[in-house]
This record gives structure tokens, sequence and C-alpha cells, in this order.
């Protein structure tokens, strides 16, 4: 899966009145982050939104899928993330709207917890 740069592009261009969108590779697709929020991801094509209980029930208000992916092993895996309304793809107030919700949700959400690395000893 290669990343859509454009859309990549777009939603960093809409979102320049809220903040600096920068990207990492994620998986195939990308990790979007709003001024270092994890708010958006771009996977299978498309737009994902973070999302939490708080801002569900506006997802589910607009029937917004929750992001899932089938692992080899056929293990089927579903991340807070919802699939942008077909709109934001066009217009960059709607995008800003859907993203505020998103950024609510990145900010709710619980710090994650800095890895370690093991320390080996040397003989």
């Amino acid at each position: 899966m290669t990343i859509d740069t454009g859309l990549a592009d777009w939603v960093a261009e809409a979102m320049a009145p809220i903040g600096t969108v920068t990207r990492k590779r994620l998986f195939g697709g990308a990790a979007l982050y709003c001024d270092g929020l994890t708010f958006a991801i771009i996977a299978f094509d498309a737009l994902w939104f973070k999302a939490d209980a708080e801002s569900a029930d506006a997802w589910d208000a607009i029937g917004a899928a929750l992001f899932t992916v089938t692992r080899d092993n056929g293990r089927v895996q579903s991340l807070p993330y919802r699939r942008a309304p077909d709109e934001v793809y066009d217009d960059a107030d709607a995008l800003r709207e859907w993203a505020m919700l998103a950024l609510g949700a990145a900010r709710r959400a619980p710090p994650r917890p800095v890895r370690r690395r093991k320390r080996t000893e040397r003989g």
C-alpha cells in the first residue's frame, strides 16, 4: 500500500489555519499529526479520523465506519479511527470541522508509555 501524498498534502493545506500537519509512515499508510497530536491516518486510499467514546455519537450519526484490518492470521483488529465523510475531500471547512472532533479525541487520549530500550551488559 502506498501513501496518497495528494490527500496528505490536501489535509495539511486545509488544516493550516489550525496548526502544522506532519506525517509519518505507518503500516503502508501514514499517521497524520497536527502540532504533534495524532489525529488521523491515511490507509486504504481513505482518510480516517481519531475517535473515542465521547465523539462516537457524532460518528455514528453519519454512519462512519470504524477502521478495521484483517491480519494474516485472520484476526480482525480495529483501531479508534472513523472513516472521514466524503465532503472532507473537497471542502476545507468540512475537513477542519471533523478534524477538530478528532483533535479533541487525541487530546483526551491517555499518554502512550515511553518505550525504553533494554540494556545489555557487555562482558
